[in-house]
Formats: C-alpha cells, sequence, structure tokens
C-alpha cells in the first residue's frame, strides 16, 4: 500500500497533529460525542463528565485543527463535526482497534 505522491515534512507535521489531537481521551470522547448531531458545551460537558470550562478549551483546539466547526444561536454555541473526513477518522480507527 502506498500514499502514491510524496508527503512534505509540512504536511507530515501536520498529519502529526492532527493525530495528537485524537489520541486524547478527554478530546476524542468530545469529538465521538458530535457523531449523531451537535450539541452545545453544556451537553458535551454532561455527557462527558467534564466542566464546562474544561469542554471549551478543549473545543476551541479542536477547532484549530479543523475537526469540529460551531454556529452561535442567540448566546448558545453549537458544535458538530467538521466534515465527513472526521467521521472517516474515527471510523477507521474503531475498525482497526477492534480488528
Amino acid at each position: 500500500m502506498s500514499l502514491s505522491i510524496p508527503i512534505d515534512s509540512i504536511t507530515i507535521q501536520n498529519m502529526a497533529d492532527l493525530y495528537a489531537m485524537l489520541a486524547d481521551p478527554t478530546r476524542l470522547g468530545i469529538v465521538i460525542s458530535l457523531v449523531d448531531h451537535e450539541r452545545c458545551v453544556q451537553d458535551i460537558a454532561r455527557q462527558v463528565g467534564m466542566s464546562i470550562s474544561a469542554v471549551s478549551h478543549q473545543l476551541r483546539l479542536l477547532k484549530s485543527l479543523k475537526l469540529v466547526r460551531f454556529r452561535k444561536v442567540g448566546k448558545k454555541v453549537y458544535y458538530t463535526l467538521n466534515d465527513d473526513h472526521v467521521l472517516q477518522l474515527l471510523r477507521v480507527g474503531r475498525e482497526h482497534v477492534e480488528e
């Protein structure tokens, strides 16, 4: 199996950053909580058993690597997975560990 193209050092670093972000169980739990539908910070915090401020901090990190996106409705902020690529990463990772 080949990636078919050479990968430059910047791309390698970006990929490492992405996988490092998902390597944290807290952040991975937050991302998984968004698989089915968007959630507000309070709902995510309740689901993963963390404080709202801790979840907000993690969501900022996840947003910085384009794993999640948000929309505001009044004062509430709702988060969802950024795109189907994030879901594919989760599916492939799960399949790999369950083999």
